[in-house]
């Protein structure tokens, strides 16, 4: 199999080519990591390579999984697995390895895929984009040089360059979505405990991360949550699921929905109007589709969530680090942690219970305020970011701001997305258009909580009538000596 061969398949494909024995698990883990040689010189995306299979206990595939044999991309954050590296791409972290394996690692695990190496992200995933002191910048796939996004920009920029078909992704203030958005590729963010976070954590993030995966096609997206949406012992919430597999819904029309539609910004920073084209442009197919559209917004106090955001986000952030140097032997300080993340670890030492629990009535009064809009409407449609990729050095943690002027600085292209990880409810960014640089526009479509099936089904219908899968990015493996 030539890497044109097998970067034309999604996960699925490839676990079906195993299955009628057309290749071995074998043949597409070196494929995968013939891919990655070629490629990742341009790209950074993959910090670490498992060419013997990934380390750890219960690390072997499972032979009978959906993916069986499907190679996947471990990001560098968690811990997660068991045996792999979490160094959180931070020098305070290097060489730290994960002591076990999480619930989802388990649940990943039981689909069969192979882990082939591990991603690039910025430090403690902390930044919109991924770069970072430790192993350098990523660059997403349709231009060397643009920021991948963060945190999980080495993992989307490999899926869209066709590396793996699937690869780890966590959200939490648009960490999947961003991604998926500057690198062309699928991204959803699960509700709010869709997925566990045991057994370390009841929620990860104080509920405001969910952790799932980056891919190319809606039937993967279902797949896979078929696969990790399963409740754990011990979790403290378990939320409605649907009446038919995720998989069903990827495969039949949507039935109408009421839909809303918006570009306009939501704090004082501009939409590039080539992404408010696309969002108007996907509005108008979804007229075409059959439905009831309207151009419309929620109340979403963006000033509000920011200033709550940082005590729910860096709560107690001084202590995790503290113990990250315990456990290395290394000291917090400027020759182990970026610029930006110092000044958060000495902020998170002033953050008080009181300013905790006064965040978590804010993030509740933003919830009931904008509930009432996902009442008169099924989905609503954004920009998933409002820019697109920049060159690197624009974002980062390596910048001496404050706290408060980092995440608004950080915030101005990703204003869309953090909503979501309040509400707790799913959004999903779709690579719906390209721009006049070259470079891909994601459309973010969000539904109320514990409605994915909505998001997978209306986002099946837009792939078909909006298709991506044969636009590839100039960095493709398949473009091997022209990109």
């Amino acid at each position: 199999m030539n890497l044109s061969e097998y970067a034309a398949y999604d996960a699925l494909g490839l676990a079906e080519l195993i299955r009628s024995r057309q290749v071995s698990p074998r043949e597409l883990r070196e494929s995968a990591l013939r891919a990655i040689e070629a490629r990742n010189g341009d790209l950074n995306a993959i910090i670490e390579t498992y060419p013997d299979g990934a380390p750890g206990a219960g690390a072997s595939a499972a032979p009978e999984g959906p993916f069986a044999g499907v190679p996947f991309l471990v990001k560098d954050v968690g811990p997660h697995f068991e045996g792999i590296k979490c160094e959180f791409c931070s020098r305070l972290c290097e060489g730290m390895v994960a002591p076990a394996d999480s619930n989802y690692a388990r649940l990943v695990r039981g689909t069969g895929v192979q882990i082939v190496g591990r991603t690039n992200t910025p430090e403690f995933s902390m930044s919109g984009t991924s770069e970072n002191l430790l192993y350098g910048n990523t660059s997403t796939p349709w231009k060397k040089g643009c920021s991948a996004n963060g945190s999980t920009g080495g993992g989307a920029a490999a899926v869209s360059a066709g590396i793996v078909p699937l690869a780890h992704g966590s959200d939490i203030g648009g960490s999947i979505r961003g991604p998926a958005a500057w690198c062309g590729g699928v991204g959803l963010k699960p509700s709010r405990a869709r997925i566990s976070s045991g057994p370390m954590f009841d929620e990860s993030g104080h509920g405001m991360s969910m952790t799932f995966v980056q891919t190319r096609t809606l039937r993967d997206t279902a797949a896979m949550l078929d696969c990790l949406a399963i409740p754990q012992p011990g979790d403290p919430f378990v939320i409605e699921r649907p009446a038919e597999p995720y998989a069903a819904y990827a495969s039949r029309p949507p039935p109408r929905l009421r839909i809303a539609w918006s570009a306009a910004p939501l704090m004082d920073a501009p939409v590039d109007p080539e992404i408010a084209a696309a969002v108007e442009e996907c509005a108008r197919c979804l007229d075409r589709l059959g439905h009831e559209v309207s151009e419309d917004a929620p109340p979403v106090d963006l000033a509000a969530i920011d200033a709550a955001c940082l005590p729910v986000w860096f709560f107690d952030f001084h202590r995790r680090l503290d113990g990250y140097a315990r456990e290395t032997g290394r000291r917090v300080g400027p020759d182990t942690v970026e610029a930006g993340t110092l000044h958060f670890y000495e902020r998170a030492k002033g953050i008080t219970h009181t300013e905790f629990f006064d965040a978590q009535a804010t993030f509740n009064r933003i919830r009931r305020r904008v509930g009432p809009f996902f009442e008169k409407y099924d989905v609503w449609v954004t920009p998933t970011m409002a820019q697109v990729a920049p060159r690197h050095g624009i974002y980062g943690m390596n910048v001496d701001l404050e706290p408060a002027e980092f995440l608004a600085h950080e915030q101005r292209p990703a204003q869309f997305m953090v909503l979501y990880n309040v509400t707790g409810q799913p959004a999903m960014s779709l690579p719906l258009g390209m721009h006049s640089s070259g470079l891909p526009i994601g459309v973010q479509i969000a539904a109320r909580h514990a409605r994915e099936h909505v998001l997978i089904g209306l986002g099946a219908a837009l792939e078909e009538a909006m298709p991506w899968r044969d636009r590839l990015p100039s960095l493709h493996v398949s473009k091997l000596g022209s990109g």
